[in-house]
């Protein structure tokens, strides 16, 4: 079931994240991620649209559905873009407005009402002072009234109560100075526009800030092609996407992109699959190949069949686990979480107690004093830095980690994989490539390669063992034309004997197998090949014999070989502190001399998976934090049981489906540094929270008047404003700033 999508587009805040998802859980029991990035609300179980739409009103936002991700994110891109200059233009008249009058009463100028002239310039100045806070804090006011309707509050509630609080003040000063003691009647104009004005312009340059961290995602949106060439009974026609049905055969030409998931059925090609995989070397597709929605072709031209929907590809897959993954919480995030849902009634209640401590308890003016109290608590007290902490920094994150070719599942993983202590790597198709190749050929006795290879390969051709394949693949990748033989024999476990009728050589017979095969059939010569059958065995090559005739005229190296890059990525590994294991199932001398070659110095072999299970689990009893790099399948056990589990290969839908992490290609050097990465977000998370709850801390005492019996003075309201505005700046600021981070 495809997830329900509803964009909400006056989502400001986390603590907006908190009621939309609070009331999902109390009024449907459902638990919906929210996406404060991109403001929507993602729901993965089967609810009435309508009613998801009524439980969001119900908190006081609008919303509609998003059917189509690729529109919705073109729209939500240009509708952030207007934003960012409506609230950048606010923000310069606010401040065009309000630093005129601070500096007005910074040098000296008369701030108070003592005669009814002042009544009547000031009266002027509180009319401009309204239509600017109209113009440019509408949203802020609008905000606290959607909140007051649903009986909550929120970061707009702060905002409008304080700037609201100092202008009514001083339009009563205005209008009834009478009312005021003389040394009260100051005017706090420059206060309300200049705070929105400042809160405008950091929320102006948050919001270009923060749209840089969906960057991951919407890169991802736009590798989906929106049209595709379809072949029909009357000729091609270029239809949208989702006119696709499955089975439709489609025509890719060159440089174009693949528009769904498919099985070429015609042509060979090149394709860039980099953008998916991070792999970078372009691969080969011929006739029954697949391809993946996204990809881009190379200079040939093929036909495919299209195997899935739209919603059904593997970038589609891989699109909603980024964002799912975007949208999760981590331990170290929840109790933030927490936090701002209950942050802002509990900051009017210090605001009111404070203001009203300075009015019964404080210095002349105390009206005055209270006044300046109220709203510089109210302001800098805002919980935007302390919400934004953690949830940027997984976005940033997880982000980077998807455009390097490796899926985080959730921040939870990330946080994990932040602590891990001791990689796991099984061999076959992890460390090596699990497909055997030939890599040596030693011939004897003058034979010719090629008529030699072309016999051995024919043979092998009605041979079942695994190491066949390898001989038949350099066969063709030679091009040698490969025969039927007259007779063939199979020796089990030892290797097969046939034999061909030549043209100048007269009936020929070959056994190709192991020495065992060699030592039943006799064969000369095979004692003074022990030297390079050691050798082969210590590189974790399987030697080959092949006799023509009785006699011993070739012999073979196949091995699995290694991916490329691995030597490095575990030499990354142990640069960073973590103990590497290889573990395998396959015989101890080859997992040694495999282990050896990539610098492992401590290696488990002949295990079968439930084994593999319980060295993980000991590994964890010995206080190791244990990441697991299989190939997701046959090494499932071991995976769920690590503290990590990391599927590695082709990013199979169970792989991507059930994995911690995801390596969409055999790059094991992404891996080394996605453990990099996480290890910096977590220290960027850190930082964050620390800088969130020292502002808060500090802040919400300074603006109380903590310092006022030292120094004679308060905290203004415009300072608050400004640091409120550049604590969350800050925040989004070092969150991208994982974005460009050294790696490797």
């Amino acid at each position: 079931m495809s997830a329900t999508i509803l964009s909400v587009p006056n989502m400001s805040c986390t603590s907006c994240v908190a009621k939309i998802e609070n009331a999902f859980q109390a009024q449907a029991g459902l638990s919906v991620r929210v996406n404060l990035a991109d403001k929507q609300v993602i729901i993965n179980d089967e609810i009435d649209i309508e009613k998801a739409k009524s439980i969001i009103q119900s908190v006081g936002y609008a919303s509609e559905s998003v059917l189509d991700q690729k529109k919705a994110a073109k729209e939500q891109a240009a509708i952030e873009e207007k934003h960012y200059r409506k609230q950048l233009w606010q923000a310069l008249i606010g401040l065009g407005v309000g630093i005129p009058l601070m500096l007005w009463g910074l040098l000296g100028g008369e701030m108070q009402v003592s005669t009814p002239q002042d009544q009547l310039i000031w009266g002027a100045v509180g009319g401009l002072t309204l239509l600017l806070m109209i113009t440019t804090g509408a949203h802020f006011y609008q905000g606290m009234w959607r909140a007051l309707k649903a009986k909550s509050a929120n970061m707009d509630s702060l905002i409008a109560l304080g700037t609201g609080a100092a202008w009514i003040y001083s339009m009563l000063v205005v209008f009834m100075p009478q009312w005021f003691p003389m040394n009260t009647r100051h005017v706090y104009f420059e206060a309300s526009v200049m705070i929105l004005g400042l809160i405008n312009l950091g929320h102006a340059l948050e919001l270009r800030a923060r749209g840089k961290t969906s960057e991951a995602v919407q890169s991802l949106l736009g590798l989906q092609a929106s049209t595709a060439i379809r072949l029909t009974d009357k000729g091609d026609e270029e239809v949208d996407i989702g006119e696709l049905a499955l089975g439709d055969r489609i025509r890719l030409k060159p440089g174009g992109r693949v528009a769904l998931d498919g099985e070429v059925i015609e042509g060979q090609s090149l394709l860039n699959e980099s953008m998916l995989t991070g792999e970078p070397v372009p691969v080969n597709k011929t006739v029954g190949d697949t391809l993946s929605a996204g990809t881009v072709n190379g200079n040939g031209s093929l036909i495919y069949r299209v195997t899935s929907a739209v919603e059904e590809t593997r970038l589609a897959k891989i699109i909603a686990l980024v964002q799912e993954a975007q949208t999760s919480k981590m331990p170290i995030g929840r109790l933030t979480d927490q936090i701002s849902a209950y942050f802002v009634p509990v900051v009017i209640l210090i605001a009111l107690l404070s203001a009203s401590i300075w009015y019964f308890a404080g210095p002349a003016p105390a009206l005055s004093h209270a006044l300046v109290v109220l709203t510089s608590v109210l302001i800098i007290a805002c919980p935007c830095a302390l919400g934004l902490a953690t949830p940027m920094s997984i976005m940033v994150s997880v982000g980077r980690a998807a455009k390097m070719g490796v899926l985080i599942r959730n921040g939870e993983a990330m946080q994990t994989a932040s602590k891990v202590s001791c990689v796991v790597l099984d061999k076959t198709g992890t460390i090596t490539q699990g497909k055997p190749t030939v890599t040596d050929l030693t011939l004897l006795n003058g034979e010719d390669e090629s008529t030699l290879l072309s016999h051995i390969a024919s043979l092998e051709q009605a041979s079942e063992h695994p190491l066949a394949s390898a001989i038949i693949d350099k066969a063709k990748v030679e091009k040698l034309d490969l025969i039927e033989p007259d007779v063939f024999t199979n020796y089990q476990g030892m290797g097969i004997v046939g034999g061909f009728t030549c043209e100048h050589e007269g009936a020929v017979e070959y056994a190709i197998g192991n020495l065992a095969l060699m030592d039943k059939l006799n064969i000369k010569g095979v004692d003074t090949q022990v030297p390079l059958t050691t050798a082969w065995a210590d590189e974790a090559k399987t030697p080959i014999y092949v006799a023509k005739s009785g006699e011993l005229v070739a012999l073979l190296a196949i091995s699995d070989p290694l991916h490329a890059g691995v030597k490095e990525a575990v030499g990354a590994l142990k640069a960073d502190g973590m103990r590497v294991v290889l573990l395998s199932g396959d015989n101890e001398k080859t997992v040694n001399a495999v282990a050896k070659e990539v610098g492992i110095n401590e290696v488990v072999a002949q295990v079968l998976p439930e084994e593999k299970q319980a060295h993980v689990k000991r590994l964890q009893a010995a206080g190791e934090v244990v990441a697991m790099v299989g190939d997701g399948i046959n090494d499932a056990p071991a995976l769920v049981s690590a503290n990590v589990g990391i599927a590695i290969g082709s990013g199979t839908e169970i792989a991507i489906e059930s994995a911690d992490l995801t390596l969409l290609s055999h790059q094991l050097m992404a891996l080394a540094n996605t453990f990099k990465l996480a290890k910096a977000g977590m220290r960027n998370i850190k930082q964050n929270l620390f800088g969130a709850f020292i502002y808060n801390a500090l802040g919400i005492p300074l603006a109380a008047g903590l310092l006022f019996p030292l120094t004679g003075m308060l905290l203004s309201p415009v300072i608050a404003g400004g640091a409120m505005a550049l604590s969350s700046l800050t925040v989004v600021t070092n969150a991208n700033r994982l974005r460009h981070k050294k790696l490797d």
